[in-house]
């Protein structure tokens, strides 16, 4: 079992830049893929970001160059850096985690992820 927790989130103006963190307990978190989504009032669940347990990342199309995944194992903590932030990206950002072995050819499906974070809202102001 492995709880996730985000924080990070907050109001920020556009252009600006937050660092959301997903920690993790309950099992070493170095062997799974974990991804964040966003979910939009009256919008689906998207996927922004995985990062695989050989750090190879995978991002959406609208956040290439913004946004950047990474892990610190020694932590068990998984980050998504948000950078040149848009009023569009406002959302409440999830993390999520895949167990071994990672489905990574589902990797931008919710379907894919075992467990998940209980969200943490990021409000772009224009």
């Amino acid at each position: 079992q492995v709880q996730l927790a985000e924080s990070g989130g907050g109001l920020v103006q556009a252009g600006g830049s937050l660092r959301l963190s997903c920690a993790a307990s309950g099992r070493t978190f170095s062997s799974y893929a974990v991804g964040w989504f966003r979910q939009a009032p009256g919008k689906e669940r998207e996927f922004v970001a995985r990062i695989e347990s050989s750090d190879n990342s995978y991002y959406t199309e609208s956040v290439k160059g913004r946004f950047t995944i990474s892990r610190d194992s020694a932590k068990n903590t998984v980050y998504l850096q948000l950078n040149s932030l848009k009023p569009e990206d406002t959302a409440v950002y999830y993390c999520a985690a895949d167990s071994p072995p990672s489905r990574t050819a589902f990797f931008n499906r919710p379907s894919a992820y075992d467990y998940w974070g209980q969200g943490t809202q990021v409000t772009v102001s224009s």
